[in-house]
């Protein structure tokens, strides 16, 4: 006996073949993607987290100084960064008594701390992180 054979158990046939590669390559193509916009984000939370670090930074400076100013004041941080400060008198106390050369006053702080993202893409463009904080100092006050 001699076996016949049939086309139909040869394997596949080249257009099973063909769509098979198309949707492994659709598939390959979506996980892509996906990885890659993880690592985007992945990007985009370490440069948050560095520039809020900095900008605690700065803020910590703010409130351990003594004597300081209204103003703002600004400069680079390294690595792209760029900080900007201000702080705005909000209000004077008064007192009673004897005058004073100073009063306590109430001072609004803000801390900017900024920088160019380089996730690319759509992501891109200029970011920013701020922190706003109060504390209580002097201010000198004028004889009348």
């Amino acid at each position: 006996m001699s076996a016949k054979f049939r086309p139909a158990d040869a394997g596949f046939t080249l257009i099973e073949v063909l769509v098979a590669l198309v949707i492994a390559a659709l598939a390959l193509g979506v996980l892509y993607q996906g990885s890659v916009g993880g690592m985007r984000s992945a990007k985009a939370a370490s440069q948050y987290e560095e520039a809020l670090s900095r900008a605690r930074s700065h803020m910590a400076g703010l409130l351990v100084q003594s004597g300081f100013r209204a103003g703002r004041q600004s400069g680079r941080d390294g690595g792209g960064f760029r900080w900007q400060t201000r702080v705005v008198p909000l209000g004077v106390a008064v007192t009673g008594g004897a005058p004073q050369p100073t009063r306590p006053a109430l001072y609004a702080l803000s801390v900017t701390e900024s920088w160019v993202s380089s996730t690319g893409g759509s992501g891109g463009g200029r970011r920013s992180v701020t922190l706003h904080g109060e504390r209580l100092g002097a201010i000198a006050v004028r004889a009348r």
